[in-house]
């Protein structure tokens, strides 16, 4: 009996044809930079190019372009026809004009995280932040002091926030409470969706100084300067008072004697009774994939922080003086954990 050759494209791969492809994932990274860093998917915006036309409205060398896009293509980043390149449904985020837009935070992603993550084998073997080795100082002390750094950070933020809670909040009904804090709250993106339909209620965006023009200016760009101010501080230090307070993608930058401070700092300006909003991923339980466990490795690999599962998220409430009131799942990765402020 003869058993029929099997062609390249139906043989199952072998585990060390995988193990490449996951060693190679830093290579793939690094291509997607180039792609936004050069605009090559906004380029694409208004329909297919050939190979000359992007490269010359990019600066790039044609055939070394011509062999990325190559690579890029079984990947379903683009597509070619006729010697012209499109973007695909997923190549598309790459450009600063999509809707859902990743042009920002792979920028971002690739100028601040690809080599501090470097030392991720210093990380694992002391369990000690690689990146303030790599870095000489905290992360967050490196990007805020670069302006530019600091906003790109921002837009990032914005972008892959946008993504990732995309329908999270459509049928979520916020509290009891006229004013809502965001605390850490970057360009307002968060508190801005909240508020929009929800003209009774009135806002603050509290973050570092560096970070408030960018969200002056998104404010004022959704018209709602009227109900939604701002204040810079420092969050460990002094928050503004509220009913409500949001901490969307803070708590997981930070291990728990930080988070404790920020709750405390939560706790002091807010009356007992007032709510507050933690939007993170939750870790479920088990070995199957999702999202928040791979979030965690960056986590890992540049920060003091961590992803956390429910009862740590309950645990580290509680010993803050909150009562964790429920967790509710979304359609996105991210979870909106609801607690309120104990009295004294």
């Amino acid at each position: 009996m003869t058993t029929p050759n099997r062609t390249p494209d139906q043989a199952a791969p072998s585990p060390s044809a995988v193990m490449t492809q996951m060693m190679a994932g830093f290579q793939v990274s690094q291509a997607l930079y180039v792609i936004a860093k050069l605009d090559i998917a906004t380029q694409l915006d208004d329909g297919p190019l050939n190979i000359h036309e992007l490269a010359e409205r990019t600066g790039a060398h044609q055939p070394a372009l011509r062999r990325l896009i190559r690579t890029l293509t079984p990947l379903g980043i683009f597509t070619t026809s006729d010697g012209k390149v499109s973007t695909t449904p997923l190549g598309a985020v790459l450009s600063r004009n999509h809707p859902e837009s990743m042009h920002a935070f792979i920028r971002f992603w690739m100028e601040t995280h690809y080599l501090p993550f470097s030392t991720l084998l210093h990380t694992v073997r002391t369990g000690e932040v690689g990146t303030t080795q790599y870095l000489g100082k905290p992360f967050f002390e490196w990007i805020a002091d670069d302006p530019d750094r600091a906003e790109l950070m921002s837009r990032a933020m914005a972008d892959v926030t946008a993504g990732l809670r995309t329908g999270m909040f459509d049928d979520y009904e916020l509290p009891d409470g006229d004013v809502v804090a965001d605390i850490g709250g970057g360009d307002g993106s968060i508190l801005l969706t909240l508020l929009e339909h929800r003209p009774e209620r009135r806002g603050i965006v509290f973050d570092l100084p560096a970070i408030i023009p960018t969200a002056d200016a998104s404010i004022a760009r959704e018209g709602l300067a009227d109900r939604i101010e701002t204040e810079g501080g420092d969050f460990l230090e002094k928050v503004p008072t509220a009913d409500i307070y949001l901490l969307g993608f803070i708590l997981h930058d930070w291990d728990d004697d930080t988070c404790s401070r920020i709750l405390q700092s939560i706790r002091a300006a807010a009356d007992p009774g007032a709510r507050l909003l933690i939007i993170e991923g939750v870790v479920p339980p088990g070995d199957e994939p999702h999202l928040i466990k791979m979030i965690d490795l960056t986590m890992l690999g540049l920060l003091p922080g961590r992803e956390r599962e429910a009862d740590e998220y309950r645990d580290l409430l509680a010993t803050n003086g909150f009562t964790l009131d429920r967790i509710v799942g979304t359609v996105s990765p991210l979870s909106i954990i609801e607690a309120t402020v104990n009295a004294p």
